[in-house]
């Protein structure tokens, strides 16, 4: 059951107010002649502007959400606002596909996530991905150097906010979230599709992994660089992925990363994980 269907079945009359349902207040010692109560249309929750009465609608009639209905109506609000924000950007013009096998990755795979070269000075001398948001606009460009050039990894524009890409279908409810993005590239070139990067590990945070969630994801495998700091990385993630209700466990690659995992060994995880 969701907030409209709530509120027909208690016979409150409403009206839309953009996120909100407006209504005449539910507290029964404020007789309200003009609606001044606003109702979140996704969650229920309201508050009166007149008498400041506020509270849960599922709550207050004693009813239970819908928690995967919930979620999606919360991912397309998230969608909505996110398509709302700017038109995104666009492959330029003069590009071409990149078609090549670097690091033993198959063309197929580069033509999947759009990879391309361009002269352009942001472009020149790198393997370049279109990064796309929820909605699939793009929002940011990564472009990894094939040479000694630095910096290794190139974001265009400049402070671009990547986020958790790309949009994947779960394995039983299961997304592999790695560092970079030739980290998860080899996965889903060598069968492990349902991979995911965060281009560095601060870049994580709670509204990202609540749009996985909210996407219906339910477990995160963590597959970090097995050194030190990937490790240390690993377990603040994975406590963060606890802290709002995700399942999360730190799949340790010794002495080795998942950009360098061979298919054989790709394979096997695969089967000990989602067997």
């Amino acid at each position: 059951m969701n907030v409209e269907d709530l509120l027909i079945k208690q016979n409150v009359s409403y009206i839309p107010k953009g996120a909100d349902f407006e209504v005449s207040c539910l507290n029964p010692e404020h007789p309200d002649r003009n609606p001044s109560m606003r109702i979140d249309r996704i969650t229920g929750v309201f508050n009166c502007f007149s008498c400041e009465f506020k509270g849960n609608l599922f709550t207050h009639f004693g009813e239970k959400p819908n928690q995967l209905q919930l979620q999606r109506e919360k991912l397309k609000n998230l969608i909505r606002q996110k398509m709302a924000e700017s038109t995104g950007l666009v492959i330029p013009i003069n590009s071409t596909p990149y078609t090549g096998t670097w690091r033993g990755i198959r063309k197929e795979t580069y033509e999947r996530f759009g990879a391309f070269l361009d002269k352009d000075p942001s472009f020149i001398s790198r393997i370049n991905f279109p990064i796309t948001d929820i909605t699939g606009k793009i929002v940011a460009y990564n472009g990894r150097h094939t040479g000694s050039g630095v910096p290794k990894y190139l974001i265009t524009p400049a402070g671009a906010q990547m986020p958790l890409f790309p949009k994947v279908e779960p394995i039983g409810g299961c997304v592999i979230l790695v560092e970079g993005i030739f980290d998860m590239l080899n996965l889903h070139d060598k069968g492990l599709n349902n991979a995911i990067c965060c281009f560095g590990t601060k870049n994580v945070n709670e509204d990202k992994l609540s749009v996985l969630s909210m996407s219906g994801v339910s477990q995160i495998d963590i597959f970090f660089d097995g050194d030190e700091a990937g490790q240390n990385a690993s377990v603040k993630i994975k406590e963060l992925c606890e802290s709002i209700g995700l399942s999360a466990r730190n799949v340790h690659l010794k002495n080795t990363d998942p950009g360098a995992l061979t298919e054989p060994q790709i394979l096997k995880l695969k089967r000990k994980l989602y067997a």
